[in-house]
């Protein structure tokens, strides 16, 4: 979940801007230049989506983000001892409430959606993306992992591509989202929003009691009870067998200094 410091420091005014129209809500990060997930980021967010779910004529919502990128991640500088103590597991707690939230949640993206962003996104329903977007998990460059993406992913696109994702950091262009099962919809990158919009109005036409009661279909309670496992599993992994350990704070450090990492050997 881990990603560039850059852009993280506090702006006066709301980061996470909502709005609601017809039965369809609208959220939008705006946290720029790169909409770094902060804690006051994520807490913002979490209060939107909050308020939203108590919504009983809330049919749809659309989680965008303003400027070029969606986000470049979450903030490194939070990673490291004691805050991430903290971060993690409000990180964690952001994205169980995304995933949790009663009515469809339509993606949009554009841009860089790496990190901790590409967790976020793994929470929505569905996603429309443009067509230079560019989706990753990075973290294990860092010398950390993404507990949200080991605990979503291997039940979006298999365990071997999550795997793959996890494992080598690489990025992966929004064809390949789509291919791998990530990503509904590629479209032309000044389209994104209208695109995303349009398909939350299509869903919004249709009863508020028939989407969630589809949502809770999807979703059964056995397949919650077992995504909550994970992301728990997740959590302690990153808690207890790694974030103890030397190269955990060196990656991480490294990244800050805008240096190369020198990992230990044990």
């Amino acid at each position: 979940m881990a990603s560039s410091p850059e852009g993280a420091a506090a702006l006066s005014g709301p980061r996470v801007a909502g709005a609601v129209e017809g039965g369809v809500a609208r959220l939008t990060l705006s946290h720029p230049p790169l909409n770094i997930l902060t804690r006051a980021v994520l807490g913002e967010l979490r209060a939107a989506v909050s308020a939203l779910a108590a919504d009983p004529t809330l049919r749809v919502a659309v989680l965008a983000a303003s400027g070029k990128h969606f986000s470049a991640g979450a903030d490194v500088g939070e990673h490291l001892p004691p805050a991430w103590e903290t971060m993690i597991p409000e990180f964690l707690e952001t994205v169980a409430a995304l995933r949790a939230f009663p009515v469809p949640l339509v993606a949009a993206v554009r841009g860089r959606c790496l990190g901790g962003a590409f967790e976020l996104v793994q929470a929505a329903d569905l996603v429309v993306a443009g067509e230079s977007a560019l989706f990753g998990q990075p973290e294990i460059l860092l010398g950390v992992f993404p507990p949200a993406a080991c605990a979503l992913l291997p039940g979006l696109a298999g365990p071997a591509r999550a795997a793959e994702i996890v494992f080598t950091g690489d990025p992966m262009t929004a064809t390949e989202a789509r291919a791998a099962g990530l990503v509904a919809r590629v479209v032309p990158d000044d389209r994104v929003e209208e695109e995303a919009a349009a398909l939350a109005t299509r869903i919004a036409r249709h009863s508020a009691a028939a989407l969630r009661a589809a949502k809770r279909a999807l979703r059964t309670p056995e397949r919650q009870r077992a995504e909550a496992e994970a992301l728990e599993a997740a959590r302690r992994c990153y808690a207890e067998d790694l974030m103890r350990t030397a190269d955990a704070t060196e990656g991480l450090t490294a990244f800050a200094q805008k240096r190369a990492p020198v990992w230990s050997h044990r």
